[in-house]
């Protein structure tokens, strides 16, 4: 039973690891942020415009 608690131990070290491995190659590989640039959302173009609430529905 000690040497399972070991694996399992072992076997989350390894995960905490590989998490910090990713973020910090995601990090700093990433696109820089500047200020004052627009925030890109990628949408389909043919979507609905929900926010536009022109026919007085939401008056």
């Amino acid at each position: 039973m000690k040497r399972i608690a070991v694996w399992i131990f072992y076997a989350i070290g390894t995960l905490a690891i590989a998490y910090l491995a990713l973020y910090f190659y995601a990090a700093f590989t990433g696109r820089a942020l500047v200020p004052g640039d627009p925030i890109h959302i990628f949408r389909k173009p043919d979507a609905p415009n929900y926010s536009a609430a022109t026919d007085g529905a939401l008056a």
